[in-house]
């Protein structure tokens, strides 16, 4: 979170009058709906994994579908920014937020050290039993799982973990290779700078080497050159979106956010590149799925670039699979990105849980 982020949620947390904050009920033990009509808005801290996990959940009529929302980074949870960005899907579906292990309010209520390990198999389980759950709690067959960017690491092996969970995945930024997703990324923002004549991205990008790499700074740069690349052929998200809802904007939730995704970022790359993500090869490992998969791309995102996911959902099999690519999109969210997404659930996704 950037010092300009933070500076705008104490402002608005200081002058919002108290009277337009809605209270959230605590997650109940039972079933929380009684009624399809019934609205539900619920947050707290739910068993999960062995501790407890913040976990929000918000709709506007309990007989709507029901969408489990896996956040990217790791560590950049979105419950702080939901009601802006997907506030207005709480119409028609029942929205999942979840603060994952190692991040924002969780990392908050179980400070792990620095040794602490985190792992891809041990939060895709998390993952599964929040599911789980959510169906007992929700009174659901099934529910749609969505993940972007980390989260759709998270997402691919939950579906192939536990697919009578679900009745959809759909991947939005889709991490596909540690390898393949890094070197593509590496050359064509390399490119870009010297096509610009942008010596010093090029000085900086030629400083690193090609990947793989030892040094967690690295990736650390190249992301900061793929922000300033994509920022030129994309549109800009609405600045509201990244202003904290007043409840995550306290001085201990601000400072549990920041330190939970320097925590996931270290524990994602590795000192030496032997992080989590250097575990990730999905053509090699997730080739085949039993529920249908959705996959949504910024036609400009330099991270998981398009060319790459095309590759990869050209070589799965599935019940049924679509790729569909968002113009002046890059790899966060925007917009055309949200609203792309917000079709192919009405259009194609919904009807699957009926």
């Amino acid at each position: 979170m950037s010092e300009l982020h933070r500076v705008l949620a104490t402002l608005l947390m200081s002058f919002l009058p108290a009277f337009c904050i809605a209270e959230a009920a605590p997650i109940s033990t039972g079933r929380a709906c009684k009624a399809a009509t019934q609205a539900i808005n619920e947050e707290g801290f739910v068993e999960i994994g062995g501790i407890p996990q913040w976990v929000t959940i918000k709709g506007s009529h309990c007989g709507n579908p029901v969408i489990l929302i896996v956040h990217g980074g790791p560590g950049n949870t979105m419950s702080p920014y939901a009601k802006a960005i997907y506030g207005a899907w709480e119409k028609d579906y029942t929205l999942v937020q979840w603060d994952q292990r190692g991040a924002g309010k969780t990392f908050g209520k179980n400070k792990p050290g620095e040794e602490t390990p985190l792992t891809i198999a041990q939060m895709a389980d998390d993952g599964v039993a929040l599911a789980a759950y959510l169906t007992q709690h929700l009174g659901k067959k099934k529910i749609i799982l969505t993940g972007s960017s980390w989260g759709s690491i998270l997402g691919v092996q939950m579906s192939l973990s536990r697919p009578e969970l679900f009745y959809a995945y759909v991947g939005t930024s889709q991490v596909v290779s540690y390898k393949t997703n890094q070197a593509a990324s590496y050359s064509k923002v390399l490119s870009l700078a010297q096509a610009a004549s942008d010596q010093e991205t090029v000085t900086k990008m030629s400083a690193l080497g090609p990947p793989p790499w030892n040094n967690p700074r690295n990736f650390g740069v190249l992301r900061k050159a793929i922000r300033k690349y994509e920022a030129l052929s994309t549109d800009p998200a609405p600045k509201a979106w990244w202003v904290s809802d007043p409840a995550y904007a306290t001085t201990s939730a601000l400072a549990d956010y920041e330190a939970g995704e320097d925590y996931s970022f270290l524990k994602f790359v590795g000192y030496k590149g032997d992080g989590m993500f250097s575990t990730v090869d999905f053509p090699a490992t997730a080739s085949k799925f039993s529920i249908p998969v959705f996959f949504v791309q910024g036609a400009e995102d330099l991270l998981t670039m398009p060319e790459i996911t095309r590759l990869y959902v050209d070589s799965i099999t599935a019940p049924k699979k679509e790729y569909i690519v968002v113009p002046r999109a890059g790899h966060d969210p925007n917009l055309p990105f949200i609203e792309a997404q917000l079709k192919l659930l009405n259009e194609r996704v919904r009807s699957l849980s009926n």
